[in-house]
């Protein structure tokens, strides 16, 4: 029997390349649903070559280009976000893959959690905003979560096995950027397409200009705290530059294991796919006699202030963590739109920080409000 697999944000740089590892492995895997939200246009292409049962385009004024182009198919055509919600519950999907960026990712893992669904949750913003609701309603509703991050992955990797060994530390790898030997000087002035320049990954926009803030290994601390029942003071983060080793788990035992392999986004998505079985994959292999050494850094908050400002924001709790992550969307957006600096956008999210209303206890609506409140001060901030 194949695997159903609904794509959620199939046209960005997780979900192109699940579609490769579909593709190299069309016996094992089939693809049910895509969505995307405006790259009509590729969708449109992956559609007629992974012929789904249904497809949806998040902007409806898209919708009558993409049901022109598919209408001699059989596949349901959809638009709307509240479409990519109703998509994931589908009887027959055997796994999501939440390739969403941001927000816009929480409602339909949601939905699919509540289907029962097994998910590879490549939307790190659903459990930083939501993190223990989610994995709350995950155990409610016997619903797997698979990390895709290569982070979180390789964590998971190193777990399986270990049954209820308790977890003494986690050791969170980070390449540093492409901004890692710069001073805070250097910072003032760095632009945008020097940002995007990441040394060894290949990634979207949003998640690139995240890496280069180190706001991506904030929001990685505040995802594994709650996939692996940690706290954030069990949770280190080090300075990895050659991007070898993906992450560590270090056991009371005083013993670690760590998952190593070469920067390839395509691994962990195989991996969550085919979980619990590894697969033939035709990926590069690690070639231990070309490496020299393996280098190790400790994370610079003095320079890189988004790395503390997670810490801070999963230390208060609440919705702290949502207004975090809704002020650094509208930071990075305005940042690549180059309405503000590199720098700014710390500044941006620390006054976000301090100025949105705080709830110790939220629920789903309260997570809604609080997203589109702290949005509203991040963007009148940075359009000043």
């Amino acid at each position: 029997m194949t695997k159903q697999i609904a794509i959620i944000g199939s046209t960005g740089s997780i979900g192109t390349q699940a579609l490769e590892v579909i593709r190299q492995n069309s016996d094992k895997f089939e693809v049910y649903a895509l969505t995307a939200n405006n790259n009509v246009d590729l969708l449109i292409q992956q559609a007629k070559e992974f012929k789904p049962d249904m497809v949806v385009i998040a902007n409806e004024s898209l919708y009558p280009k993409l049901k022109e182009a598919l209408k001699d198919l059989p596949i349901k055509v959809w638009a709307g976000q509240e479409a990519i919600s109703q998509v994931v519950v589908a009887k027959d999907i055997d796994l999501v893959l939440t390739a969403l960026v941001g927000f816009a990712g929480l409602k339909p893992t949601i939905k699919a959690i509540e289907a029962g669904k097994t998910i590879a949750l490549a939307n790190k913003e659903t459990l930083v905003v939501a993190g223990e609701m989610i994995m709350n309603m995950a155990i409610k509703h016997k619903s797997a979560i698979i990390p895709v991050d290569s982070e979180h992955s390789a964590i998971f990797q190193c777990l399986v096995g270990e049954y209820n060994n308790p977890i003494e530390k986690i050791i969170l790898t980070a390449s540093g950027g492409p901004f890692r030997e710069y001073t805070k000087k250097n910072l003032q002035t760095v632009t945008r397409e020097q940002a995007l320049r990441h040394p060894n990954w290949a990634m979207g926009a949003k998640i690139t200009i995240d890496s280069a803030s180190m706001m991506n290994k904030g929001l990685e601390m505040i995802e594994a705290k709650w996939l692996f029942d940690v706290e954030p003071k069990q949770i280190d983060i080090l300075v990895h530059p050659q991007s070898i080793i993906h992450s560590m788990v270090q056991f009371e035992d005083g013993s670690i294991k760590a998952q190593l392999g070469l920067p390839d986004m395509r691994l962990p998505i195989q991996y969550a796919l085919a979980f619990p079985h590894r697969i033939a994959s035709t990926f590069e292999r690690l070639d231990f006699k070309k490496i020299s050494a393996l280098r190790f850094e400790e994370a610079d908050t003095e320079k890189f202030p988004n790395l503390a400002f997670a810490f801070d924001a999963i230390a208060k709790g609440g919705n702290m963590p949502c207004i975090l992550n809704a002020a650094n969307e509208i930071a990075v957006a305005a940042f690549l739109d180059e309405k503000i600096k590199f720098m700014q956008m710390s500044d941006v999210i620390e006054k976000t920080m301090s100025k949105a209303n705080f709830i110790a206890l939220p629920n789903y609506d309260d997570y809604v409000q609080t997203d589109a409140q702290a949005r509203e001060i991040a963007y009148s901030l940075s359009n000043h």
